[in-house]
């Protein structure tokens, strides 16, 4: 019974650690690109300010707006706290973690597109159809080949669960694998499509010649756009800790090691500051490149991926 009832409190704890670093993340991502760029930084705290902000500010709706419109924002928010509730993060012990299957991930991940999707519709506007449109193409390159990625580390701990694989790669014997080396690259390139960075997106702008998630958001206000943005930024925090898990789960605590979660914790911090470090260099090396090559982009993942899977069989 103590047993499973610490499990109940790590996943809450991995859960408010979810809502609360999120922001803190993003902030870290911005500051550093200020850095880099030579300009004057608002803080690692400011999506804080701004979240606040909208929170605090009152909702406008069209008149033709339509349920689906009204309850996306909490659909979305959900799906994404639901995610960060079973991937494992600080321990492979947690209440949800039969459940941490990559294919169950990636269909939450589909869910909240398809609903966003739906919601840049409903209104009618010119912008939200063509955010729902570009979003839908991106989504139906970048999700095989994610799914191809994973499954090359599945192949390598026998199992679909998260929790699996991390318990196999972290304890298990450390081996050089050219297919991890090909999942991971194709990994990254298809958290920068689905989390909408440079090259495949500019988060920063509103140039509706570039604009792809931010079209489909642009009519939301109040605490529908904070929500939003919200979750937003938990999907940025929850592809990196997905990479984690699945290729660098060293420091996730074993199962009944309640010693190991302050450790975890701090060693899931210095993962982040890394990752951030990682995605600035990738951003301020590289330039937004046009629509119509993302399907190259997402291609070369995929074909990576397939590679990584070819490499397991033909090498291991």
């Amino acid at each position: 019974m103590s047993e499973m009832f610490s499990s109940y409190i790590l996943e809450v704890v991995q859960i408010v650690i979810l809502l609360a670093a999120a922001p803190v993340f993003i902030g870290w991502v911005r500051t550093l690109k200020c850095w880099f760029q030579g300009r004057t930084t608002a803080g690692i705290f400011q999506p804080y300010r701004d979240l606040i902000k909208l929170f605090h500010k009152d909702i406008v709706l069209a008149e033709n707006a339509s349920w689906i419109f009204r309850i996306t924002p909490y659909l979305i928010f959900g799906f994404t706290v639901l995610i960060g509730a079973i991937i494992p993060v600080l321990s492979v012990d947690l209440p949800l973690s039969s459940t941490a299957d990559v294919i169950a991930i990636v269909s939450l991940f589909a869910m909240s597109r398809f609903f966003t999707a739906l919601a840049g519709m409903d209104i009618g506007t010119a912008f939200g159809g063509m955010g729902s449109s570009r979003e839908m193409t991106i989504a139906s390159l970048a999700e095989p080949a994610m799914l191809m990625a994973v499954f090359t580390v599945s192949l390598a701990s026998k199992s679909t669960s998260l929790s699996q694989m991390a318990q196999v790669i972290a304890h298990g014997d450390l081996v050089l694998r050219p297919s991890l080396a090909f999942a991971l690259l194709a990994f990254i390139f298809i958290s920068l499509a689905e989390t909408g960075r440079i090259p495949v997106d500019n988060p920063a702008t509103h140039l509706e010649l570039t604009m792809i998630h931010e079209a489909m958001i642009l009519e939301y206000s109040g605490r529908h756009l904070a929500l939003i943005e919200w979750a937003g930024m938990m999907k940025l925090y929850l592809f990196a800790v997905l990479g984690i898990a699945a290729f660098f789960p060293w420091g996730i605590a074993e199962a009944g090691n309640l010693i190991a979660i302050p450790i975890a914790i701090l060693v899931l911090a210095v993962k982040l500051v890394l990752a951030g470090v990682g995605l600035v260099l990738i951003e301020t090396g590289l330039a937004k490149m046009r629509f119509f090559r993302v399907p190259e982009f997402l291609g070369s993942a995929f074909l990576f991926a397939t590679l990584g899977m070819l490499s397991f069989f033909m090498l291991e």
